[in-house]
């Protein structure tokens, strides 16, 4: 049984900065893929932020490039997601996901069979 528990979304102003955690627990240690995704009201899920973590590449949607960084500690188990330069269009519920053979495109939900409860961040 895999746990992810997201946490450290808020309400911020526009241009301030959010960092993001995702926990996890239970048999993670096939995991080969994780991500952040993003859900607004009225829109689909969107990946935005994604880690391979064999080759620790990471993975970015062009509206978040440059400005959100994904990363991970490993001692931890933790997945972060630092966001910088916050806009009134980054206020969504933000989830984490992971996966353990990547089986479609990084950014699409259905590419992940583990997920989170989502964490709220909204910018002002």
């Amino acid at each position: 049984q895999v746990q992810l528990v997201e946490s450290g979304g808020g309400s911020v102003q526009a241009g301030e900065s959010l960092t993001l955690s995702c926990g996890a627990s239970g048999y993670t240690d096939s995991f080969d893929f994780m991500c952040w995704f993003r859900q607004a009201p009225g829109n689909g899920r969107d990946g935005i932020a994604a880690l391979r973590i064999g080759s620790g590449a990471t993975y970015y949607d062009n509206s978040v490039k440059g400005r959100f960084t994904v990363s991970r500690d490993a001692a931890t188990n933790m997945l972060f997601l630092q966001m910088n330069s916050l806009k009134p269009e980054d206020t969504a519920l933000y989830y984490c996901a992971a996966s353990r053979r990547l089986t479609g495109a990084w950014y699409r939900g259905g590419s992940y069979a583990n997920w989170g409860q989502g964490t709220q961040v909204t910018v002002s």
